[in-house]
């Protein structure tokens, strides 16, 4: 059975520890999870069925005895604002665990967590998460709905009113029969954005005709089709983003999103409410940009519900219905299962997470792919064997293609969307052999978990093939093994939108790879930044030479 071992070998350096590749000195190990039953340790054997114990007397330490970063919350913010910490926490969540071990507690203005980083724990938090799993509650977003009167979607609830919104969306969203559905409209719009891109190359790009070559920095571009491919499958309309000249107003609506999740972060340690009361300039722009974004969608809707509503379509030949499908807003309008207030809520939500969360890695992605010939031509010579036996249907080809899969789950690893993943446990529990007490907020920590040593083999590596194998992530042994993939959460709470970033990257993708080989000016790694979301401080540039 192979077990966790941290080290602390103490160097002018400080305390340092072999997770991220630190030479061990004595070796310490730590018991992993377990219940807490009666002040002892109950669940966790080791090798010979023995319950594991950190001291004689078998008892679990107590919570506040889990390293931390500092007691007082609002030292601690002032600290994040002085040191730029907001910008620079993904980094800050690796040094800290590399100075504290695999557990450390943290307060942040309002916001106390428990942060971890071993599969083995992070399975124990959610096998703890309950029938209602909650996560962090964004705060700001959740004091703009109740300001405006908006409802909350599923995003924003908890409980049974979150359980039973969330299981009519993912009839929508998440179920493969649904996913067939809207994969061609998916595949549309990437066949489209792959077109825009060969006009490009070969109108500003250089070389002899068949084999021109353009660098740009694509960023702008994939922002557009993640707006245009989500518009296409959640309201069932094409908004011409892929043209030379796209609407003002779609322009304003990625302004809005990225100014959104850039205003969110230092909102979520401060009374969202105090500030707007004095006008906070922080808050003013947050609430201004989610005004935004609700417009857009506002507008969407009434077009789609009067095309729901129109005489035309009221009197559709039946035999008819289902050739082309209308779209998700469509689909739960016509069911009636939600009210129009609660589809527009999480219409709104499902837009404003869908453009950001796929257009950024897709920039990750392209890099890597461009720094990386030889995945990138093993990814090649598989997608174009799976495309000439799908006869044009998406869904054969991406079957076909595993590799495209494997790959996103690559780009996440090392370059996670959000960099935590939150979860209150309904129950007391034991992490690393310390008391956490229900309802605490703990949260896994992907960044830091995604490069860790202890976790991955040759984790700075980018080895998409290391999903393809039987032992999850290229790790041979050890607990938790298939909680080493969840840049799109876990369970009951994963991201309700998944089904259709996975397919949208993995799409474009394809048609990228089939067109185009991909190389990068510079390999050197990307320096990265965090708002809401993971993404790189200098959008990379690419190179698209034609096939």
């Amino acid at each position: 059975m192979r077990r966790t071992v941290w080290t602390r070998a103490q160097t002018t350096s400080g305390l340092k520890n072999v997770l991220f590749g630190v030479t061990p000195g004595k070796r310490l190990c730590l018991a992993t999870a377990g219940t807490v039953v009666g002040g002892k340790l109950e669940g966790v054997k080791g090798p010979s069925g023995e319950v594991r114990r950190r001291g004689g007397d078998g008892q679990v330490r107590r919570f506040e005895e889990i390293p931390h970063t500092g007691r007082s919350g609002w030292v601690n913010l002032v600290k994040f604002w002085r040191e730029d910490r907001f910008r620079h926490l993904h980094k800050y969540m690796q040094r800290t665990f590399n100075a504290l071990g695999p557990i450390y507690r943290e307060n942040v203005g309002t916001v106390s967590s428990v942060n971890i980083i071993l599969p083995s724990d992070i399975s124990e938090l959610f096998q703890s998460e309950g029938l209602h799993p909650r996560r962090m509650t964004l705060q700001p977003w959740a004091t703009h709905r109740e300001i405006r009167k908006h409802s909350k979607g599923v995003f924003l609830k908890n409980g049974e009113e979150w359980r039973a919104d969330r299981l009519q969306l993912n009839k929508e969203v998440m179920m493969s029969s649904s996913v067939k559905c809207f994969l061609p409209l998916l595949d549309e719009v990437a066949r489209d954005f792959c077109r825009m891109l060969q006009a490009r190359v070969q109108n500003e790009g250089r070389g002899e005709t068949g084999k021109r070559s353009l660098t740009i920095d694509p960023s702008p571009d994939l922002f557009r089709f993640a707006l245009e491919a989500s518009c296409h499958v959640i309201y069932g309309e094409r908004i011409g983003l892929l043209s030379s000249s796209p609407s003002l107003e779609s322009q304003k609506f990625i302004w809005a999103v990225e100014r959104m999740l850039t205003t969110t972060p230092p909102l979520l340690y401060l009374p969202p409410r105090l500030l707007q009361r004095i006008g906070a300039p922080l808050w003013t722009q947050h609430a201004t940009a989610w005004d935004l974004i609700f417009s857009h969608a506002e507008a969407r809707i009434q077009k789609a519900y009067q095309r729901l509503t129109s005489p035309k379509k009221r009197g559709l030949d039946p035999a008819l219905e289902g050739v082309q499908y209308s779209g998700v807003l469509a689909q739960l309008m016509e069911k009636g299962k939600l009210s129009l207030d609660l589809i527009k809520a999480n219409v709104t939500e499902l837009m404003a997470g869908g453009v950001d969360t796929t257009a950024v890695p897709l920039q990750f992605a392209l890099f890597e792919l461009g720094r990386n010939q030889e995945v990138q031509e093993r990814l090649r010579h598989q997608v174009r064997a799976s495309w000439a036996q799908a006869d044009g249907d998406p869904h054969k080809a991406l079957q076909g293609a595993p590799l495209l899969k494997s790959t996103i789950k690559e780009v996440l690893r090392l370059y996670p969307v959000g960099i935590t993943v939150q979860r209150y446990p309904v129950k007391d529990i034991v992490l690393q052999n310390y008391h956490i007490p229900a309802g605490t907020m703990v949260q896994a920590c992907l960044y830091p978990m995604g490069r860790s040593a202890e976790v991955f083999e040759d984790p700075l590596s980018f080895n998409p093939a290391r999903w393809s194998t039987s032992k999850e992530g290229g790790q041979p042994e050890g607990g938790g093994r298939g909680f080493r993939s969840l840049a799109f959460g876990f369970g009951a709470r994963q991201c309700v939108g998944r089904r259709i970033a996975e397919n949208e990257m993995q799409l474009v993708l394809m048609h990228i790879l089939l067109s185009f080989r991909l190389s990068v000016p510079s390999s050197e790694d990307l320096e990265t930044t965090a708002t809401l979301i993971l993404q790189p401080e200098t959008p990379p540039r690419i190179s698209f030479t034609n096939l």
